[in-house]
């Protein structure tokens, strides 16, 4: 079964939100990037859809290579016990920004703004790592099989949906979302995975 992301409707650009009052880093401030919440999925000439555990480790080296060139004062972050607690809160938070802010369901209250956080769970994150603020990606994108492909059915594949957020870890407030979907894209190559990248990353506050 597809993750809830891949059955919304589809977007060719990505689709940046900001926290108000928040303009970008403040001068010196240090930045966490989180383990990658990324997975690949294969489809096969059937459309049974599959997880591809080899595309996704590679997948995975290409995006950290560049987020490590991209933040080159950055701290990155092992996955442990206990980072994957707030990785599955962040993943419950961001699936509310997206399902208010990009879905059908509007928040009148919220008028549009970006006013979501992690609440005080983030706190022993900025204790262990001394940074300001920690980036979170989820990441995950579908490819026809080559048996597909002879089909002519290969245009079910190359779903591309992903986001990424900022959020203050003083605070726990998400002050930066982009959000990407798209039908292009491979994560398995250098040169694209960087493009993506890129792309996720668009508008990030400086």
């Amino acid at each position: 079964m597809l993750p809830l992301l891949l059955l919304l409707p589809f977007f060719a650009a990505a689709q940046t939100h900001r926290a108000d009052g928040f303009s970008g880093l403040p001068p010196g401030a240090t930045v966490a990037i989180m383990p990658l919440d990324i997975e690949l999925f294969e489809i096969s000439a059937g459309g049974v859809i599959e997880p591809r555990a080899d595309w996704t480790a590679v997948a995975a080296d290409h995006l950290r290579a560049g987020l490590r060139a991209r933040h080159r004062n950055a701290k990155e972050l092992a996955a442990d016990d206990a980072m994957a607690e707030v990785l599955r809160l962040h993943r419950a938070v961001s699936q509310a920004v997206l399902a208010h802010h990009f879905g059908p369901r509007k928040l009148p209250s919220k008028q549009g703004r970006l006013e979501w956080s992690l609440g005080p769970d983030v706190a022993p994150l900025r204790e262990s790592s001394g940074a300001d603020f920690a980036l979170f990606t989820w990441i995950r994108d579908t490819y026809a099989s080559g048996a597909r492909k002879a089909l002519g059915l290969g245009l079910g594949g190359g779903v591309q949906s992903a986001h990424a957020s900022l959020v203050d870890l003083k605070s726990g407030e998400v002050v930066w979302f982009n959000r990407l979907r798209r039908l292009s894209g491979d994560l398995r190559e250098t040169e694209p995975a960087a493009e993506t990248l890129e792309a996720l990353l668009a508008d990030y506050p400086q």
